[in-house]
């Protein structure tokens, strides 16, 4: 997966032009185009993108596929063509762990926001995980693009460090009339005044992470991750 500074990078350079607002692809009727990174170490699966109509986004799905063959085995859950900007297979990133056994696939569902999605893989399914939060993990709620429009940034960032086992970088931005965000957040945040008035309110935060037999992902502390000069 890109680094985080990468990634903002990317982001802001699709927000700056409406040209570039989105990245589109127009789907073959039998095309079903291998994602980025979405070839499994051992070489027996794939992630790869299908969708209709010329912009790719009518019944945009992301499956699961059977290789060499190119075979669909099932629709991987949450991301279709109700939850993503984009439709063209580059613009989706997946990291498969070592053994071939989970892979995270990460995709923007604004222009600024990163959608995280981690899936269990065993044989022909793959079960989509309660993934880490750790905004969550620090404020005690879930923020995402439907329920807090104050938050203007998201970028999670997701790499194995082994089989099961993995780093998580959390970077978001909001804006609020005060700082009482950032003071609850303590050292993963950090406020900056706004031209115009208002604050934008960082968080930053990294943590190891593990995926447990049962499924489940268990957390380390989270401590401060890097916060960025904001204009």
């Amino acid at each position: 997966m890109p680094h985080r500074r990468a990634v903002i990078a990317m982001l802001l350079a699709l927000a700056a032009s409406p040209a570039l607002a989105t990245s589109e692809h127009q789907y073959g009727k039998n095309e079903y185009a291998i994602i980025l990174g979405g070839k499994a170490p051992n070489g027996k699966l794939s992630v790869a993108a299908h969708g209709g109509g010329e912009s790719g986004s009518d019944g945009f799905r992301i499956y699961l596929m059977a290789e060499p063959a190119h075979r669909k085995l099932m629709t991987l859950d949450d991301i279709n063509d109700d939850n993503i900007l984009d439709s063209a297979p580059d613009a989706f990133h997946a990291a498969w762990s070592a053994d071939s056994r989970d892979v995270a696939v990460s995709f923007r569902s604004e222009r600024h926001i990163v959608t995280l999605n981690i899936y269990s893989v065993d044989g022909a399914r793959a079960k989509l995980l309660d993934g880490p939060d750790l905004f969550r993990d620090v404020t005690g709620r879930t923020v995402d693009r439907v329920n807090d429009a104050d938050m203007r940034t998201s970028v999670p960032v997701f790499t194995w460090a082994a089989p099961r086992r993995f780093h998580l970088t959390d970077f978001r931005v909001f804006t609020a009339d005060d700082t009482a965000l950032a003071d609850k957040l303590g050292p993963l945040g950090k406020a900056s005044k706004r031209d115009g008035g208002g604050n934008t309110i960082q968080f930053s935060a990294q943590a190891d992470g593990e995926i447990l037999p049962n499924g489940r992902i268990r957390m380390g502390k989270p401590i401060p991750g890097k916060f960025e000069d904001l204009p």
